[in-house]
């Protein structure tokens, strides 16, 4: 009888609110309203201030003729206004995109035409692509400009700048509250490595959810001092604008990413959070000493996109920083894996500690369920850390979909699980540990080799920054790994000394036969793009 009551029980107003970031703003502002939010160069706002800010930023969309489920793009660096835009364009109702603002004008013109951007808010340093992407477009988005006054050069491409827009809107905006927590939030495209871009669309759901998994997995304190190194336009920031917020802490905004920004930020505003690509963790261990600054309170990193090599790890430790490994996709809001940390393994030597700390890990919080699979038969694979298959994810942190994409997001879902492409492994602890994209993967003479197995043994060497291993064809195996390695400045390493090396460290058949000394192509977020280097075995 009971039983049958609890079942008859309907959802109300009174017990049933849907899930949405947005209300972290709200509460911090009122019970926070003088506690700093942002730090930009001289400017300084509250989180009063940058929620009425956001209000403002919401009510003058509205006017500029910005509907419920409208796309509103944003081109900009990680600056005030880019963080405001993660609240005030869904306080309109709207669907936040945020560019790449590295991207060429071919694909930002793809992105506004294929996302039907009705408002653009570009930054003037970015005004040249800009205004090639709209030269190409028939129905040009309204585009208002961010004339920041660090920005020399450029030129305004709008009706009116972003102050002047804030100007034009309500401070005391009312903003509604959504319906449906299955409504899209963002919009948020792909690299496009092989092709065009995807558009993968985000919920308020998710969004919310990864939120506070952030804090809860990083062990994050109320008002956390977080450096923004991780561009916002990819992952919306990993979903970190909202989690700051719910924190109450402070935004540290940079425009340029370097050792010299890094250290001067965690010394002068005592930042103890930051998130970033191994390249970024390169940039701190690998500073000059002109470029470092002392600190004496304890600074977290949070890493993702290329695996990081036990090496980088290991070095970052012995510097005084702790590392959390994540690992996660566009397509679920940036990190929902996690190498969550045992306090029995601070016992272990600091090299052991690496190795551990290089797995992905375990599934985050607030995603569901994460399985390492044979791709044909969806069959899980033995926990044994050798057997290799396909990374499978699913949860309340997974995309909605690529946007006007069914086919692609039907492929994506295929047996009611988040297919990444990415191969790895499961340790008998649980654990997973990438081996490789699908495509990644080297088979020589029938072995199959992990490039990324082979990158960690060479990065481990002194003379290494960093390295990208790819296939190179050979008439004899079918394809041999080649490596190509960017060197620590100052030092010099000869192709053999790499090879003898790694002969050393690996099994032979593993082994380079042939090292290349170059820059290596990186996207914006610190993923190496293999497909680049792959290319110059077929050119010329």
């Amino acid at each position: 009888m009971v039983e049958n009551c609890l079942i008859e029980l309907n959802k109300s107003a009174a017990n049933y609110v849907p899930l949405n970031p947005l209300s972290f703003i709200k509460r911090t502002a009122a019970v926070y309203p003088g506690h700093l939010s942002i730090i930009y160069g001289d400017r300084r706002f509250t989180w009063l201030e940058t929620y009425t800010r956001a209000r403002r930023l919401a009510s003058a969309l509205i006017a500029a003729g910005v509907q419920p489920g409208d796309r509103v793009a944003v081109m900009a660096a990680n600056t005030p206004e880019m963080y405001e835009a993660h609240f005030g364009v869904p306080m309109a109702s709207a669907v936040l995109s945020t560019l790449n603002c590295r991207l060429d004008s071919a694909a930002i013109a793809f992105i506004l035409k294929h996302s039907q951007a009705r408002v653009l808010i570009t930054d003037r340093e970015f005004s040249n692509t800009i205004k090639a992407a709209l030269s190409g477009l028939v129905t040009p988005p309204k585009v208002f400009d961010i004339d920041d006054p660090e920005v020399t050069g450029g030129e305004l491409l709008g009706e009116c700048d972003y102050e002047a827009l804030l100007q034009r809107g309500d401070p005391e905006f009312d903003w509604p509250m959504i319906r449906d927590e299955w409504e899209s939030i963002a919009l948020n495209y792909t690299s496009g490595t092989t092709g065009d871009p995807k558009g993968v669309v985000y919920h308020y759901r998710g969004a919310y959810l990864n939120a506070l998994s952030n804090a809860v997995d990083w062990n994050m304190n109320m008002h956390p001092v977080y450096l923004w190194t991780l561009p916002m336009f990819h992952c919306n920031g990993w979903c970190f604008p909202w989690t700051i917020a719910a924190k109450a802490g402070v935004n540290v905004c940079i425009r340029k990413v370097s050792a010299e920004t890094i250290y001067s930020a965690i010394a002068e505003h005592r930042v103890d959070h930051f998130c970033g690509a191994p390249i970024v963790l390169s940039f701190v261990i690998n500073a000059t000493d002109k470029e470092r600054r002392e600190f004496s309170h304890r600074c977290k990193a949070m890493t993702a996109a290329a695996p990081p090599p036990a090496s980088v790890l290991k070095s970052m430790q012995e510097q005084g920083f702790h590392v959390t490994h994540v690992y996660g996709l566009t397509e679920t809001y940036g990190p929902s894996v996690v190498c969550a940390w045992h306090r029995e393994w601070d016992e272990e030597p600091i090299k052991d500690q690496a190795v551990l700390k290089a797995r992905q890990g375990v599934v985050y919080t607030a995603q569901e369920e994460l399985m390492v699979a044979d791709p044909a038969s969806m069959e899980p694979v033995p926990s044994d850390g050798e057997t290799i298959g396909e990374v499978f994810i699913r949860g309340n942190i997974t995309m909605k979909g690529y946007f006007n994409d069914p086919d692609a997001t039907e492929k994506a879902f295929a047996g009611g699980w988040f297919h990444t492409g990415d191969l790895g492994v499961r340790h008998p602890d649980g654990y997973i540990k990438l081996k490789d994209r699908s495509k990644d993967i080297i088979i020589s003479g029938g072995e199959n080799i992990s490039s990324i197995e082979v990158e960690d043994v060479i990065h481990s060497h002194p003379a290494v920054q960093a390295v990208a291993v790819v296939a190179k064809p050979d008439d004899k195996w079918g394809e041999t790994p080649c490596a190509f390695i960017e060197t620590v400045p100052g030092t010099s390493v000869s192709e053999a000394e790499i090879i003898a090396y790694c002969r050393e460290n690996l099994a032979h058949f593993k082994c380079p036969r042939s090292v290349i000394f170059a820059e290596i192509p990186k996207t914006s977020t610190g993923k190496i793009q293999k497909f680049e280097l792959r290319k110059r075995f077929f050119e010329g």
